[in-house]
C-alpha cells in the first residue's frame, strides 16, 4: 500500500473477497475487482497516501488491525482516516474484512454533542432553548 503497487496490494485479496462495512452497510461488497477500483482512485486522488498499523492482533485466521491512513487530496486538503479492519486470512490471501475505518473529523462537537445526536436529542435541545 505505502509503495503504492497497484497490481501488488490487489494481489493480496482473494477473488471472492467480501468486504462488510458494519456501520454502512450499503458500502459492502464482493471481489478483488472492486478493490483494485477503489484503490485505483485512492492512488489517484491522494497521491501521497501512507498507511500505518499502529496495532495489530491474530486469532486463529482472523487478524484485527488499527489502521491510521494519512496524505494530502489532490485538491489540497488533508486526508486522515482512522479506524479498525478485521481480516479474514485463507490461503495466504485476504478473504474477507469488517471494516470500521472512517474520515476523521473535528467539527461536530465534543461527547456530549455526538450522544445527543446519536439519541436524537440535539434538535429537541436546540427547540427547547429558541421556545
Amino acid at each position: 500500500m505505502n509503495a503504492h503497487k497497484l497490481d501488488e496490494l490487489v494481489a493480496c485479496f482473494a477473488s471472492d473477497y467480501l468486504n462488510e462495512t458494519p456501520a454502512h452497510p450499503q458500502r459492502g461488497f464482493r471481489g478483488r475487482d472492486q478493490v483494485r477500483q477503489n484503490w485505483t482512485e485512492i492512488f489517484s486522488r491522494v497521491p501521497d497516501i501512507s498507511a500505518r498499523v499502529p496495532s495489530s492482533v491474530g486469532h486463529g485466521d482472523a487478524l484485527w488491525t488499527e489502521w491510521e491512513m494519512s496524505g494530502t487530496r489532490t485538491d489540497g486538503a488533508p486526508f486522515l482516516m482512522r479506524g479498525v479492519v478485521i481480516f479474514a486470512v485463507a490461503d495466504e490471501l485476504i478473504s474477507s474484512a469488517r471494516f470500521y475505518l472512517e474520515p476523521v473529523e473535528y467539527a461536530t462537537g465534543d461527547v456530549n454533542a455526538a450522544v445527543s445526536r446519536v439519541l436524537g436529542t440535539a434538535q429537541e435541545s436546540r427547540e427547547k432553548e429558541t421556545s
